[in-house]
């Protein structure tokens, strides 16, 4: 089993756009390696090294989110792709939580497999958030998926989730392959059990 998550605490960042795709969070060129160690090093590379060069500031260069485990995004974040190189980056930067105003179907599911809990708010809420933590981004963020909130020191949100996923994360049975090679006695028993019938 998993271990069962039911409440995410913790900075947030804020991360303004609609449909930012999974081509923008983990461009094409870094599809081509073994493993997915060190793929956060690469996340938003095509918009990072622009805005360098520009002086500023991407939030994922910004140090004053550079603590954060929980991404604030606006609308239809991850559509595109249905690369998985995507969340396995944000994980490995330490992101356990996206709180967004919608999600791209299968990268939401990409990430509830990695126990990354992608939570919904409605428009106005979100950016009422991603403006808060650009003004004080040490502010600190409690998301609960047994009551289905997202607390702030000073107010208290209705966040909403697909009911499966959410039972997964909640029950700790969001990462199939572990349950998988978890079984593995059972499965070798039940095999042997049917090679053995006539």
């Amino acid at each position: 089993m998993n271990q069962r998550i039911e409440q995410i605490a913790g900075r947030a960042m804020p991360l303004r756009g609609d449909d930012i795709d999974t081509d923008q969070i983990m461009p094409a060129r870094h599809l081509k390696c073994i493993t997915f160690d060190g793929l956060e090093a690469h996340l938003f590379g095509d918009q990072r090294k622009p805005a360098r060069a520009r002086r500023c500031l991407h939030p994922f260069d910004d140090p004053r989110f550079a603590a954060a485990g929980i991404l604030l995004v606006n609308a239809n974040f991850g559509c595109g792709s249905s690369r998985e190189h995507a969340p396995q980056a944000l994980r490995r930067h330490g992101i356990r939580a996206i709180v967004g105003e919608s999600f791209g179907e299968i990268f939401a599911g990409n990430c509830v497999a990695l126990g990354i809990a992608c939570v919904q708010l409605p428009p106005d809420a979100v950016q009422q958030l991603q403006a808060r933590f650009e003004a004080r981004p040490a502010t600190s963020l409690h998301i609960n998926l047994l009551t289905m909130t997202l607390a702030l020191p000073d107010m208290t949100l209705a966040i909403s989730m697909r009911s499966g996923p959410r039972q997964q994360l909640l029950n700790g049975n969001w990462d199939s392959l572990s349950l998988l090679l978890q079984a593995s006695d059972e499965t070798r028993a039940r095999l042997a059990i049917l090679h053995s019938q006539p």
